[in-house]
């Protein structure tokens, strides 16, 4: 346990944040949450959070929740001074890259700057406390398409054996194309590791892949699984773009995640960067993850293939754990594919009005 000890995190109404908070709280952390529900503004009302902040607020009498903007320079330097975290999780975002060509203003401001703004307030107020950022896997840019692939029946796979157990953290995300929101986790990302090596914090970058778990309100720009699974539920039309919907994504829980914030938290290190998902293992096409909803719901899925690829997405992609397992072998996948498509579909149910399911 972690008695007194007190964690901030940003965009703690998000699948991860919310996630991040729970957990920490059961470890005996003291957790104050920033979210300013922009997720509402990103993609409307199907990405409003406030329903998860009730929640938090329902499950955790303690939980302190402060709605700034993380764009609010001030706002995080006074907040940061006065509360003085052991711990930073940093998972607030503009998290689509779809969306980011529209507000382009806004995507850098919230992922860029308000990073910067994160980074500056921890060094002046407590250098000393770990400082995690989610990052994304999308600073690679379309790079991944360039290696070699193979055709499999339901899926694209690496030819190349050097990829066999998916992309490391020393893959290039230079010259190759990354959507203005890859843009912009990239300047993130980069800072989050300088501020380490510049100034010896204790950093902490992770390069998601698709982060999902029941607490996701996903959307069609954003969420794979989760609006997948949520368009299963309902019977609505799924919209398949490109590749002959054999694109791969590796899939991690959101529990998997905190997990692996709190092995960090224990023995944190400068300016590390890993590549966070569900490797291989926990890796489906889109066909394959249509069958994975209709086995946990009993439903056929309604789909339709759009011939356009959309831009900068990765035809085939899983991370390659072998170095987050290196550096904290305590830590290791607990939910496997089929489990986490349950919990999601057993999630929408719950939410969705009576009678869509």
């Amino acid at each position: 346990m972690s008695s007194g000890r007190k964690v901030l995190v940003t965009g703690s109404c998000g699948l991860i944040g919310s996630e991040v908070t729970r957990s920490f709280a059961r470890l005996g952390f003291s957790v104050t949450g920033i979210d300013s529900n922009h997720r509402a503004v990103f993609f409307g009302p199907e990405g409003d959070t406030s329903w998860a902040l009730a929640q938090l607020q329902a499950e955790l009498p303690a939980y302190r929740h402060a709605a700034i903007d993380i764009r609010d320079r001030a706002a995080v330097l006074a907040l940061m001074a006065e509360l003085r975290p052991d711990l930073i999780i940093h998972t607030a975002a503009q998290p689509s890259h779809d969306r980011a060509a529209a507000i382009p203003f806004l995507d850098f401001e919230v992922n860029a700057l308000g990073t910067l703004h994160l980074l500056e307030a921890a060094r002046q107020s407590c250098p000393e406390s770990p400082f995690i950022h989610m990052s994304t896997n999308k600073v690679y840019g379309d790079r991944p398409n360039t290696l070699a692939l193979a055709e499999l029946e339901t899926r694209w796979d690496y030819a190349d054996a050097a990829y066999a157990h998916g992309i490391a953290e020393d893959f290039s995300i230079d010259q190759s194309k990354h959507s203005l929101f890859g843009a912009s986790k990239v300047a993130a990302d980069v800072m989050v590791q300088e501020y380490g090596r510049y100034f010896g914090m204790p950093t902490c970058v992770l390069r998601g892949g698709c982060l999902t778990g029941p607490n996701h309100s996903g959307v069609e720009l954003h969420g794979f699984l989760s609006y997948l699974v949520k368009c299963n539920v309902e019977g609505r039309e799924y919209k398949v773009f490109g590749y002959k919907g054999k694109q791969v994504r590796d899939n991690i829980h959101s529990e998997d995640v905190a997990a692996f914030m709190h092995e960090f938290w224990k023995a944190p290190r400068v300016a590390e960067v890993y590549n966070l998902g569900g490797g291989k293992g926990n890796s489906c096409s889109v066909i394959e993850a249509f069958r994975l909803a209709e086995d946990v719901t009993g439903r056929p899925m309604n789909w339709r293939y759009v011939d356009e690829n959309r831009i900068g997405d990765h035809i085939c992609y899983y991370s390659d754990l072998r170095k987050m397992q290196h550096h904290y072998p305590a830590w290791k996948l607990s939910k496997t594919l089929p489990v986490i498509f349950a919990e999601i579909a057993a999630s929408w149910k719950q939410r969705l009005p009576a009678g869509a399911s």
